[in-house]
């Protein structure tokens, strides 16, 4: 109960923005043949045909970018059980209803923000490990004057921003700061509660310096009141501008794939089930733009009409293995030199991060 409290205590440090389940199985029912009997194709067929052992696997997401790209599954779910998984999912709203969920054992996989994976992780004796990235960077700077096209145009301005304390700030911070502008003197960050807050004052400012750093599906959904609001930068592709030189290449993040660690050993080909069919999730949101959409209106996610206009940018992935380590490890880092309360007081070690076997 006590971690479970320095859990909550610790979600205003995250970002603003994203029972173990049982196998059953089914014993074939063959059909007696009298003695001697010759056996028909219809009972060897249904030999053939016997099911495999199911695993029920209890998923949990946030509304957003980090459940988007699981809806395909999510549909095929419904349908019946997928690669011998049988899936039950639960989209909602807020982080806090996700952390009691992992730590208690009330769900078995889970989509969360990529530091709060790292926050679960050391606060539960490594009882949490990452499976995948889902979900790369979603923080964009908008501006409704058409004057920032680098990150350099940013310095002398005001920044509306949300998220103080949290992965927008660590975000910005890095990449102004990569860039040879500092954060206290070169600029004006005006910190909101809200991101609808940074949209307000960016509309009734008559100064064309003033930008704002928004979220994903947001800006989209800002763009439709407001056709003045442009997207001016891109802070996941500056962010891998600045890592073009490393050798291993870390990446801007928003969500991961989170399971317990318990049912991962439990369950180990459910589990690799479970990440090839939300691969090819992943690979029919970002191929079938207007059908996902329908999919993440049908699920309550976003509205359709938001989501087919955001989803190209909403840097939806999956990226599992070495890749995975040494992308969400350096994010984890940039974040950790600027509080290391962000990412749970330490670095995660190596078993934080899941490989399939063999791999």
């Amino acid at each position: 109960m006590k971690k479970l409290l320095l859990l909550l205590s610790i979600i205003s440090c995250l970002s603003l923005l994203a029972g173990c389940g049982k196998q059953t199985e089914n014993p074939a029912v063959e059909n007696a043949g009298e003695e001697g009997s010759v056996q028909t194709d219809e009972t060897q067929a249904s030999e053939e045909d016997k099911e495999l052992p199911e695993t029920s696997i209890r998923v949990m997401a946030l509304k957003g970018p980090t459940a988007m790209g699981m809806v395909e599954l999510m549909e095929e779910g419904e349908a019946g059980t997928v690669n011998g998984n049988d899936y039950d999912f639960t989209i909602v709203a807020s982080v806090d209803e996700v952390i009691p969920k992992i730590v208690q054992g009330g769900v078995d996989i889970a989509a969360v923000p990529a530091n709060l994976a790292s926050v679960l992780y050391n606060n539960t004796d490594g009882q949490v490990r990452v499976l995948a990235i889902n979900t790369l960077g979603v923080l964009y700077i908008v501006d409704t004057g058409d004057t920032v096209h680098s990150v350099e145009d940013l310095k002398g301005r005001t920044i509306y921003a949300s998220g103080k304390g949290a992965t927008p700030e660590y975000a910005l911070n890095y990449i102004l700061s990569e860039n040879g502008i500092d954060p206290e003197k070169d600029v004006t960050i005006e910190w909101k509660s809200e991101h609808a807050e940074c949209v307000t004052a960016l509309a009734v400012s008559s100064k064309e310096s003033e930008v704002a750093l928004l979220p994903q599906p947001f800006v989209t959904t800002a763009q439709t009141q407001n056709d003045r609001i442009r997207i001016a930068l891109d802070l996941t592709e500056e962010w891998d501008k600045l890592q073009e030189d490393a050798e291993f290449p870390s990446a801007l993040l928003t969500g991961v794939i989170v399971a317990r660690a318990d049912f991962i050993d439990a369950h180990p080909e459910a589990i690799s089930a479970f990440m090839d069919s939300y691969k090819k999730s992943v690979d029919y949101v970002n191929e079938n733009i207007e059908e996902a959409a329908g999919l993440i209106e049908k699920f309550d996610i976003i509205p359709s009409a938001v989501a087919q206009k955001a989803l190209p940018y909403c840097n939806i992935t999956f990226i599992e293995g070495g890749e995975m380590k040494d992308k969400l490890s350096g994010y984890l880092k940039v974040l950790m030199e600027q509080n290391e309360k962000s990412v749970g007081g330490v670095i995660p070690a190596d078993d934080f991060y899941y490989n399939r076997q063999g791999e």
